[in-house]
């Protein structure tokens, strides 16, 4: 099926990886395959591919809440009106019965007021969830102060009354009031077209605040190998990381036990760590930020990718990236691949919370014998299991629940 309208909004136009990457490669694919494509977003919509590939461009010029100050600030992230009305203005006048609209994100120019400005074109609505932010006001289900994963249900008294914030119990009430409005709009979720999910494991999260099963879709992620060639791991001595420098990740962790066991460390990355992470010596190496097609050139001399997350990952894309490619991989035990990681013999699963078993898994990694980590890397490599899609399935699965929309070519122009 060619020449549908397919109408994609995000916060942002320019990415480098994420969520945003994935909305954009989205664009770029379907406005390949013939299909009309429009991008509606905050920022300013300055991405040169828009016009390379003839994507039309509706832009509010909006700036995210991190890149502002102030009480303004606090107020636009719970209620921007005029995302809103920009959407609204667009659906009255330019929507058809027949145009079908993707929300990736939301959370940092948008806000929740975008759903009122969608809401006459609900049923034909899908709503991306790239995190845990449609249901838990800190984004993962994770109690920063206690360091570990959070079980409670999302706006319940527990909820309310805990400080798990990993800035301050203030930030975490306004979260709670941005969480509150979003579930407003949305309520159960089956108004709406669907809410696409990343991984089975993320609809029971989901439901446990509130959103019916049966609104929720699972399209898991396309995992690009970073090596058209199987990765060698069984001939390497060295583990890498690839993914942003920051205390959420775990990545300081895991070089404190790469300099504890003495095992060579290649960080493909950049962020706030990386000078703690030079200053504590051993024998790491730090690439800075690197474009995709050069990360290839990083991990190939890597033994096993280290993915130490202490929060739950929702669809850690670096996992199946790597095993994609024949790298074996070390996965944190809260991410939710992990359990899938040990199944298939694709790797290991460790807790980073603690450094005795962090040590051990770094350990176990370097000295198991050659032929292990070689079925480990072909298992993964000859695709009998994998933990994404194919770019192009990926692709024709969002088509596919796309074709699930019914149109209604009675709507008027304002219903559309």
């Amino acid at each position: 099926m060619t020449g549908r309208r397919i109408v994609i909004i995000n916060d942002v136009s320019v990415a480098r990886g994420g969520a945003t990457g994935l909305a954009l490669m989205s664009a770029e694919d379907f406005a390949r395959a013939g299909h009309h494509v429009t991008w509606i977003c905050g920022d300013a919509g300055e991405n040169p591919m828009f016009a390379e590939r003839g994507i039309e461009v509706v832009a509010l010029g909006g700036r995210r809440l991190l890149d502002q100050s102030g009480l303004k600030t606090l107020a636009t992230g719970l209620r921007n009106t005029a995302a809103r009305d920009m959407v609204a203005r667009f659906v009255a006048d330019h929507g058809t019965p027949e145009t079908v609209y993707h929300v990736h994100g939301w959370a940092q120019i948008l806000s929740p007021d975008l759903f009122a400005g969608l809401a006459p074109v609900a049923a034909r609505t899908f709503i991306h969830a790239h995190d845990m932010f449609l249901a838990c006001p800190n984004g993962v289900y994770m109690d920063y102060r206690r360091g570990e994963p959070c079980g409670r249900v999302p706006l319940s008294l527990d909820c309310l009354t805990t400080q798990c914030d990993k800035r301050n119990y203030g930030h975490k009430l306004w979260r709670v009031l941005r969480t509150s409005a979003l579930r407003r709009h949305l309520g159960d979720g089956t108004a709406w077209a669907g809410i696409l999910v990343l991984h089975p494991e993320m609809v029971s999260r989901l439901t446990r605040a509130g959103y019916r099963a049966d609104a929720i879709r699972v399209v898991r992620n396309p995992a690009i190998p970073f090596s058209a060639t199987r990765i060698r791991a069984e001939d390497n001595r060295a583990l890498v990381y690839v993914g942003r420098l920051e205390p959420d990740k775990g990545v300081l962790a895991l070089a404190e036990a790469a300099r504890r066991t003495g095992v060579p460390l290649t960080l493909v990355g950049d962020g706030p760590l990386r000078p703690a992470l030079e200053a504590l010596g051993g024998d790491i190496t730090i690439t800075g930020w690197t474009e995709r097609d050069r990360i290839g050139a990083h991990v190939a001399t890597a033994r096993a990718l280290v993915m130490p997350s202490r929060h739950p990952e929702p669809f850690a894309l670096v996992i199946a990236e790597a095993a994609a490619s024949g790298l074996p991989v070390l996965v944190s035990d809260t991410a939710l691949m992990s359990a899938e990681v040990v199944q298939h013999g694709l790797g290991f699963a460790f807790d980073p919370a603690d450094p005795a078993r962090f040590d051990a898994a770094l350990t176990r990694m370097m000295s198991l014998p050659d032929e292990d980590v070689r079925r480990m890397s072909e298992a993964g490599f000859g695709g009998a299991v994998r933990l994404g899609l194919e770019r192009s399935a990926w692709i024709e699965a969002l088509l596919g629940e796309y074709d699930r929309v019914p149109t209604a070519p009675h709507l008027t122009a304002a219903a559309r």
